[in-house]
């Protein structure tokens, strides 16, 4: 199996958790990358690409990201398979609720193939950039209001993700 890079970014450590948990289910086939000491080149290493962002007050990138969105827009990603997760928080910030995934979605979405859309259902929010044809762009977590569900759905995403992925099941 190819190696899997999770690439996040993280002000308050939550994203990184995620990051972390998705590595620990996927094993010795993945790596975690903090985004603010990434490059181009560290994209360019892997098949499988995983990208973890958190929504800043009404809708901002997390700071780490701002600059790095840049590095995605240019790298050729068009031989990838590209997931997203995103951390938001469904309470406080309801009408931009994990907004920062969609922008992360749109910014990439025209030069890659984007897997691992998850289902709206079982979160309360007014507004979401994240959300296209109906489903989030990848997996949302809100560690603010929901942090009992994060684990379960953590699993249940990278079952979807080694099937879109292509892996064998062993």
């Amino acid at each position: 199996m190819d190696r899997i890079g999770i690439f996040y970014g993280s002000s308050t450590g939550n994203t990184e958790k995620v990051a972390t948990l998705i590595s620990n289910m996927f094993g010795d086939d993945a790596l975690t990358i903090n985004v603010e000491d990434a490059t181009e080149q560290d994209l360019d290493k892997f098949k499988y690409l995983i990208l973890g962002i958190s929504t800043w007050e009404l809708g901002d990138l997390q700071d780490d990201w701002t600059d790095f969105v840049a590095v995605l827009k240019k790298a050729d990603l068009k031989d990838k398979k590209v997931a997203i997760f995103g951390l938001g928080d469904q309470e406080a910030y309801g009408e931009s609720f994990a907004d920062a995934a969609g922008l992360l979605y749109s910014a990439i979405s025209r030069s890659t193939n984007i897997v691992g859309q998850w289902p709206t259902t079982g979160y309360d929010f007014v507004e979401s950039e994240a959300v296209k044809n109906n489903k989030f762009v990848g997996l949302i977590i809100d560690e603010d209001n929901q942090k009992e569900l994060t684990t379960g759905r953590v699993k249940a995403w990278v079952e979807i993700l080694k099937k879109e992925f292509g892996f064998s099941e062993n």
